[in-house]
């Protein structure tokens, strides 16, 4: 049973299958089924739905119970065995190690292997390994994307925590992904006048963030197969999305602080602005046309319960403030004292650091204050290059001091040394690579043509500042020979 909404006329009214709001009953006692609760007259106001406590509400208990059941596997598999190390191209469900065989070999009644009947976001999750989120030939990770854009929307809150509006959209399958929602068209730059830190974060950056990350399959006439893009695989699986802020979000929620935020514009569309520390305000509403609105989805990690995650700031942190600098901002030998503390002084740490400085540098992304890593796999793992709005706020200024890191410690990993200097090349040029694969996301174009002709011109300040270190300091000393590690690091088999 549904409980029957009663909204403005204004407002479109729900459908039979998305009808379920906050628990706003007055007396927080259960109306009968077929009640219709009566409220303030007029706008948004109207509509009442009953306390969530309530038996006969939805069938959120099952979901629940669900999701926890498949969190329960994902358990199994991140407790008992080292997740698929390298990039072989076997998917981790394809596992053929002895000792963990007769587990992928469990059948069901239908003959599918257990694996195979998980939802796409548990075969992603399952998949993560010290070296990487997702292995090169992950199928689940195009499935992913494709639920990402198709799975329909049970429930949705806002994200504690954070300088903006974020929604968690949990979807028919148990999965979640974070909303964030258009705030910029395409075509406009972030203010000069602003500060780093109080920019707009950007749905598009997300998704363009996420490509740039990977790999993309080229079907041009000339050219077919797989072309690597930066080939680190450290950003979630990120999709844009049309959602219709009546069906999928107003009518969906149970946060009270979210719905009590929705309106009608003067020009009759559907507007929230939800509570967040910047831009959550009548004034910066965000509205749809009339009730669709696009944004971004990223795929949700592991729950924190089930996979810790260790959070490091960021050794070239910024300062956050509108008059103070940085240390690394006036000492021009910073990066020799950052070699000498842990986990800096040994490993590949550093060299993870160049890589996500590069990653940020293409994108003009000056916000990275802190990045996390799984706890799990302790130091000697790679970091996971989350939160990425901030990128590509700019096409016509290139920030230089986001390669300081770069400048100052003068290393590079040979792998990601070659595949720039590849991307320089006009057979396959970064632009063209990123504009092919951004073809593909549901709300294309995701980039201003501008922003992808910036990343050209950004990629050649990286090698102008990787060829000075090496004039300077010597090839062997700035390039790291990352490929004659260990056969199992993802990095022998880029």
């Amino acid at each position: 049973p549904r409980w029957p909404t009663a909204t403005s006329s204004s407002m479109s009214t729900a459908t039979s299958g998305s009808t379920r709001g906050p628990p706003s009953s007055p007396s927080g006692e259960c109306p009968g089924r077929g009640a219709r609760m009566r409220g303030r007259a007029g706008g948004v106001g109207t509509w009442r739905v009953p306390p969530a406590r309530c038996p006969w509400v939805g069938d959120a208990g099952l979901r629940v119970e669900a999701g926890r059941g498949l969190s329960r596997e994902f358990r199994g598999h991140w407790e008992k065995e080292e997740p698929f190390t390298g990039s072989s191209g076997r998917v981790p469900w394809e596992n053929k190690r002895p000792e963990i065989q007769h587990h992928h070999e469990e059948f069901l009644p239908t003959g599918e292997t257990s694996i195979d009947s998980y939802p796409n976001w548990l075969k992603f999750h399952i998949g993560i390994n010290r070296y990487e989120l997702y292995s090169r030939h992950n199928p689940a990770i195009e499935a992913l994307l494709q639920d990402l854009v198709s799975q329909k929307i049970t429930s949705v809150a806002m994200k504690s925590g954070g300088t903006q509006l974020k929604l968690i959209m949990t979807f028919q399958n148990y999965g979640q992904a974070l909303f964030k929602p258009m705030k910029q068209t395409r075509e406009q730059e972030t203010p000069p006048d602003f500060f780093y830190f109080s920019d707009y974060e950007r749905h598009n950056a997300e998704i363009a963030a996420f490509h740039l990350d990977r790999q993309v399959e080229r079907n041009g006439i000339k050219r077919k197969g797989e072309i690597l893009i930066l080939d680190f695989r450290r950003v979630p699986p990120v999709a844009g999305r049309l959602v219709n802020m009546t069906r999928e979000i107003r009518d969906v929620t149970r946060d009270k602080k979210l719905w009590r935020t929705f309106f009608i514009s003067p020009a009759n569309n559907i507007c929230f602005y939800g509570e967040c520390s910047y831009y959550c305000s009548t004034e910066h509403a965000l509205c749809g046309k009339p009730d669709q609105i696009e944004g971004s989805l990223a795929a949700f990690l592991p729950d924190l319960s089930l996979a810790k995650r260790k959070t490091w700031r960021n050794p070239w942190r910024r300062s956050y403030h509108k008059r103070k600098k940085a240390e690394w901002e006036v000492d021009p030998d910073y990066c020799e004292e950052v070699k000498q503390t842990p986990p800096y002084d040994s490993g590949t740490r550093i060299l993870d650091i160049m890589d996500m400085t590069v990653f940020d540098f293409l994108m003009g992304n000056m916000d990275r204050h802190h990045y996390e890593t799984f706890e799990k796999f302790g130091n000697e793992t790679f970091i996971i290059h989350l939160d990425n709005g901030r990128g590509f706020g700019k096409y016509s200024h290139d920030e230089l001091s986001i390669l300081v890191p770069l400048n100052q410690c003068c290393r590079i990993r040979k792998s990601t040394y070659l595949r720039l200097q590849l991307l320089a090349k006009e057979e396959y040029k970064l632009s063209l690579l990123m504009k092919e694969s951004l073809l593909k996301d549901k709300i294309a174009p995701i980039l201003y043509q501008p922003h992808l002709e910036a990343m050209d011109r950004r990629l050649r300040i990286v090698l102008k500042a990787v060829s000075d270190c090496i004039e300077k300091d010597g090839y062997d000393n700035v390039v790291e020979n990352d490929f004659n590690t260990d056969a199992n690091t993802v990095t022998t088999e880029r």
